[in-house]
């Protein structure tokens, strides 16, 4: 087999092989940290809020974006809520 036409048997099965399991992925904190821009919340939103629980923010399309995640386990999402950032910018000036 030549190199060429194994290279191309190689990249025709990847696709196979990275996407052959079709359930979703859970959110973990591991991979919003590394994913997402975001800053620390020292308490989480009402709504969000609950035992053993950190969140985490981000601004996007005129609006802060609150993510929760357990302190147990791998830490996974537990909540989101989005909030508009209307007079956000009075508040930092």
């Amino acid at each position: 087999m030549t190199r060429a036409l194994l290279a191309i048997s190689i990249l025709a099965l990847t696709p196979a092989l990275v996407f052959a399991d079709t359930q979703p992925l859970p959110m973990t904190y591991e991979v919003f940290e590394a994913a997402v821009p975001h800053f620390d919340l020292d308490t989480c939103p009402a709504e969000l809020d609950g035992a053993d629980v950190f969140c985490r923010a981000t601004f996007q399309n005129e609006e802060i974006h609150v993510f929760a995640f357990s302190e147990n386990d791998s830490n996974p999402m537990t909540g989101f809520a989005s909030y508009p950032a209307d007079g956000l910018i009075t508040l930092l000036n």
